[in-house]
């Protein structure tokens, strides 16, 4: 099996992949030598490892030089998140996950939000930015299609209205060549269990709380994803010990 059927076949509904999301060489190192069986990266943590703000504004050259390290340091298949593709128009995106591929990842997240301004793309205007990096990138790579709909709103009853509005957009990507449907900001585990059931594409969730892990399988989720969380955790790791160190000198800088 090549390293996107392998990838692939692990996103099962009930029994769901879990990605610990990396953000550099280091980050991939230690996991993969800690039993991952494949790698993701999370776009706010690689873009706050190198100092710049999560929004593409991480330059697409210091993108496609992380992806090289990574490769360079496991042989782990790697999705790497593109947040909007790095353009708007079509063929912009399919410039782009065709360096991503040639780098050396094996599937991208790709998200409908509009960076950079507000909302999302319209159903079809983004279908025809998922059709664009199906053709670049082959049959042998996952798209994982990520739909911000969820961060609109808290409340019961418009994330119930946010599910019908993610299943019409699934379909949508499905038919334009998504492998996968991420939706961020979705954890209550009725919604859940009702957009798993009636999603075309496997469904992906992030999370914060390990715990959280088996509630959601149960849900059907085929993938969890962890997002900034752990990058943001080892910042706060490294913060800790180093206010402990500076405690017990006067000389630690």
């Amino acid at each position: 099996m090549t390293h996107h059927d392998t990838f692939a076949a692990q996103h099962v509904p009930g029994d769901p992949i879990v990605l610990f999301n990396i953000w550099d060489a280091g980050s991939a190192a230690t996991l993969t030598k800690a039993g991952a069986s494949a790698l993701a990266t999370g776009s706010w943590g690689v873009a706050a490892a190198q100092g710049y703000r999560d929004g593409e504004t991480l330059p697409l050259d210091s993108l496609l030089h992380t992806i090289a390290r990574i490769k360079a340091v496991s042989d782990l298949p790697l999705s790497v998140d593109i947040e909007g593709g790095y353009a708007v128009d079509p063929a912009g995106v399919a410039a782009t996950v065709t360096a991503v591929q040639e780098a050396g990842a094996i599937g991208i997240n790709f998200e409908d939000r509009i960076v950079g301004g507000k909302g999302l793309h319209p159903v079809d205007a983004h279908a025809a930015r998922i059709a664009a990096a199906r053709h670049a990138a082959g049959a042998a790579f996952f798209i994982n299609a990520r739909c911000d709909i969820f961060f609109d709103g808290s409340d019961t009853d418009t994330q119930r209205n946010n599910v019908d509005q993610a299943l019409a957009r699934a379909s949508a990507y499905k038919d334009a060549g998504a492998s996968g449907l991420f939706v961020p900001g979705l954890n209550d585990p009725d919604l859940v269990k009702t957009l798993c059931r009636d999603s075309p594409l496997p469904v992906n969730v992030m999370l914060a709380d390990p715990a959280d892990i088996a509630p959601m399988a149960n849900c059907g989720v085929a993938r969890i994803s962890f997002g900034p969380n752990p990058y943001i955790a080892a910042m706060q790791h490294l913060t800790q010990a180093f206010k402990a160190l500076s405690a017990t000198s006067k000389n630690t800088t």
